[in-house]
């Protein structure tokens, strides 16, 4: 088993930090996205996408898309449960994983690569207004996530979850992309301290 690792990137990250947290060790293939390496060679000829991570089962079958490694992951070892446990956990961890890649990350995403000067290549067109119209959403959503976490610990509740890693990927990534969080969310910047001070957190 191996994982090719694209190191800086959100998904890439994301995928180490859910391992980190499950103790898991995975040998990593690093691949230098600043080079391009992903859109050809080895990345490129197991993933048509041409995108980061993508992990290599022994048996040769590949799994990309870092939600769907982390479920594979979440299925072999169970413990700690980063997916929710009960039928209704796992639908909380679900719905608020997808109100936060969707609403968050995503559009600190859509930020960056429209904006950002070193996406030019990536993102074509380089649409720089579809860049800025995404600021304020990000922000909006922290407003609305704010409000949120004044009511529990974690973004899905009381346990730390993939919402909580997806969410803390999304806010680091926020600055290269030049998004600020509002000095007055105090409930995101509590909980975004909680989650930062993990030692997955430096995966």
């Amino acid at each position: 088993m191996k994982l090719f690792d694209g190191r800086r990137a959100p998904n890439p990250r994301r995928v180490r930090v859910f391992l980190a947290e499950k103790g898991i060790l995975v040998p990593l293939v690093p691949v230098d996205m600043a080079a391009l390496e992903h859109r050809g060679g080895d990345v490129g000829a197991r993933n048509p996408l041409r995108r980061l991570p993508v992990l290599e089962l022994d048996d040769g079958t590949i799994i990309t898309e870092s939600v769907a490694i982390c479920r594979y992951f979440e299925e072999l070892q169970p413990e700690p449960a980063l997916f929710g446990r009960d039928a209704l956990g796992k639908a909380l961890v679900e719905m608020w994983q997808r109100r936060v890649e969707l609403n968050l990350l995503a559009s600190v995403a859509a930020a960056f690569r429209h904006i950002h000067p070193a996406m030019k290549e990536w993102e074509v067109p380089q649409i720089p207004e579809w860049g800025e119209a995404n600021k304020p959403k990000a922000v909006e959503f922290l407003r609305f996530l704010d409000d949120e976490l004044a009511h529990r610990p974690f973004i899905a509740g009381e346990a730390y979850s993939i919402a909580d890693i997806t969410g803390l990927i999304a806010i680091d990534f926020m600055k290269p992309a030049r998004i600020k969080v509002p000095e007055d969310c105090a409930n995101v910047l509590r909980w975004y301290e909680l989650v930062s001070s993990r030692p997955s957190a430096a995966a």
